[in-house]
């Protein structure tokens, strides 16, 4: 599962409208308080290590998708300031093209205000075949997704 991310509502947004449970890969910084380290424990969160390969993490989200389960990314790595999707980080494609998994991308539409509405769009999942047939590189791989998430954004930003 891949969406854009404005906001750090949206791995809540995106677990609770999802029909699968979902496990998210979330920033080391995060689980270091004991209360949002035990919540993020607790929602099938794991940590990652920012700004390096965390073999940790790969292994631990290759995993997840080759048990069936479901991963939780957002291919941008960090918030969208402007709220639009923006450029995808490689991470993304290395578990597409790594694994047997479908990528379904999502997008978010809202500006979390109260009494506004949020509306999460599911689109149709992809499959890497056609990226591993060309060779395509996980930077490759990132950017078809984060594309798929453009045109969501796209089509339903009104």
């Amino acid at each position: 599962m891949c969406s854009n991310h404005t906001s750090n509502l949206d791995p809540p947004v995106v677990g609770m409208t999802a029909s699968r449970t979902i496990h998210f890969i979330a920033k080391e910084e995060l689980f270091s308080g004991k209360i949002l380290g035990g919540i993020l424990k607790r929602v099938h969160a794991f940590p990652v290590k920012r700004g390096l390969a965390d073999r940790n993490a790969l292994r631990g989200g290759l995993k997840i998708l080759e048990e069936g389960g479901t991963l939780g990314l957002f291919p941008e790595g960090t918030r969208s300031k402007d709220g639009k999707p923006g450029n995808a980080l490689p991470g993304v494609g290395f578990f597409a093209l790594r694994s047997q998994a479908e990528v379904v991308p999502c997008v978010i539409m809202s500006d979390y205000k109260l009494f506004r509405r949020t509306k999460v769009v599911y689109g149709k999942p992809m499959a890497a075949e056609a990226f591993r047939k060309n060779k395509s590189s996980a930077k490759e791989m990132s950017e078809g997704i984060m594309e798929e998430i453009r045109n969501l954004y796209e089509i339903h930003k009104n």
